[in-house]
């Protein structure tokens, strides 16, 4: 069990809200710097010598792959550029530090002025495993809610209490079901996700039960079935016309929307699994 400490429960903490992006990456850069000395980053980056200088791994120019695959410059060596990220770049470093993260499993210690093991075989997944770990243990004390997935993508923290739903697998085998939820989820989660993003993902999970209608109508009453889909219709989701609501503030209720659809899916789907396990 987490332990809370004194000011955390006094409430007198100055940064109970979080820490700001500066202090962030000041902490980020000393999980950084512990793993690249244990040898997590040698098999990607290469590492130091004492008898051969730098040894080369598998991205022989770093700065070269990351202009390639994120399209920016300046991010690289990470200790001295780290003060001039802004969020975006931040992420973007965590994201490509985790394609690149492997696990030290066996090598040969080198004697020779204490240089230290010249790591062989390495760990990729595992390497991730505890890379995701350590970046969220460091986010988990950022001001803004964000994690980085197991897919290595930096996503929004899902809100009190529904941490539950994004952890559950999709009951359904049917792959155009399972596809258009996830494709929602990612397009709310993801970093930077917009206004209009999330209207897009409150649409897809309104398709994926118009798609499941005709099992839904069976789960319902009809009054139920029409206020579930009164939402998605008559409130400038899925439809732009003159007789669409849209006095609301969207970044709120488009968060309620988004939760009480997918809660729904999943509701509906356990539901019919259910039925059609006890037939």
């Amino acid at each position: 069990m987490k332990h809370t400490y004194y000011s955390q429960r006094r409430g007198t903490n100055p940064n109970l809200k979080g820490l700001p992006l500066p202090d962030i990456i000041d902490l980020f850069l000393r999980v950084f710097a512990q793993l690249q000395d244990d040898g997590y980053f040698h098999e990607a980056f290469g590492f130091e010598c004492v008898d051969a200088d730098h040894i080369d791994g598998r991205v022989r120019d770093v700065e070269l792959e990351m202009l390639l695959s994120i399209g920016k410059k300046g991010l690289w060596p990470i200790h001295k550029t780290a003060s001039t990220y802004s969020e975006d770049d931040f992420f973007d470093i965590l994201e490509f530090l985790y394609q690149h993260v492997s696990k030290p499993i066996d090598g040969t210690f080198h004697s020779w002025n204490n240089c230290g093991m010249h790591w062989e075989t390495f760990n990729q997944s595992e390497g991730q495993t505890e890379f995701r770990a350590k970046v969220n243990s460091v986010l988990a004390r950022y001001v803004n809610p964000f994690e980085l997935s197991q897919n290595g993508e930096v996503l929004s923290k899902p809100e009190a209490g529904f941490e539950a739903i994004f952890e559950a697998d999709v009951p359904s085998k049917d792959s155009n079901v399972v596809g258009r939820i996830n494709a929602a989820i990612l397009r709310y989660r993801r970093h930077g996700s917009t206004i209009d993003d999330r209207r897009q993902a409150v649409r897809d999970l309104a398709d994926v039960l118009e798609y499941l209608r005709p099992k839904v109508k069976t789960l319902l009453t009809s009054e139920d079935d029409k206020a579930l889909f009164n939402i998605a219709n008559n409130f400038g989701v899925r439809h732009h016309n003159d007789k669409q609501k849209t006095a609301y503030d969207a970044a709120l209720w488009l968060s309620w929307m988004f939760y009480f659809y997918l809660a729904t899916i999943h509701v509906v789907l356990r539901k019919i699994e259910h039925d059609s396990t006890n037939k």
